[in-house]
């Protein structure tokens, strides 16, 4: 577990939680990025993750019982191996999907968001998580783009985390608050 940053003042934090991938899947996601995406609103690597639940507003009080769940639900775990399954635009971004092999991440995602409802700060939406990456942003129309899938190989995330998120007028900026390794291999 680290703590990558310090939250001070404020009453209410913008937070999410999500698996962090390792260097070597964002070195070749950047790399990708710069051949297959339009510059001007590609996610820059540092903000690259797969979400697993954004929590929005939640008061500052209750971080630590959200990291809390996420090391609880990360320690029970079985690690995840996720390859990218294709690409998909939404009305505002544009993202790369994943395959979920064994269901790992699925049952991680699921066994956090008992935990961070039961903490009343997460309401689970109606559709069904989907390992996803977000990789380009668009404000316009979407491009409807059909860049070539990159070649990834398997990844295994390296950590899942509690981020702070902070809207700005060039886009939003994620600070690190925590995170725990990922749980264990499968036997």
């Amino acid at each position: 577990m680290t703590s990558a940053a310090t939250v001070e003042g404020g009453e209410r934090l913008r937070l999410f939680t999500a698996l962090r991938l390792p260097d070597d899947a964002l070195d070749a996601l950047a790399d990708w990025q710069a051949r297959e995406l339009p510059e001007e609103r590609r996610v820059p690597p540092e903000n690259l993750h797969v979400t697993l639940a954004f929590l929005g507003s939640v008061p500052r009080e209750r971080l630590q019982a959200i990291v809390g769940a996420v090391r609880a639900a990360a320690s029970r775990a079985v690690r995840p191996s996720l390859t990218v399954a294709g690409y998909r635009e939404t009305r505002s971004v544009g993202m790369l999907t994943f395959a979920d092999a064994g269901g790992h991440a699925q049952a991680f995602a699921d066994d956090l968001h008992g935990r961070l409802e039961a903490l009343s700060v997460y309401r689970r939406e109606s559709r069904p998580w989907l390992p996803h990456l977000t990789v380009l942003r668009f404000r316009e129309r979407r491009p409807r783009l059909r860049p070539p899938l990159p070649d990834l190989g398997e990844v295994v995330p390296s950590e899942a985390a509690v981020y702070l998120s902070v809207l700005r007028p060039s886009g939003a900026q994620y600070t690190l608050l925590d995170s725990a390794a990922g749980g264990r291999k499968e036997h």
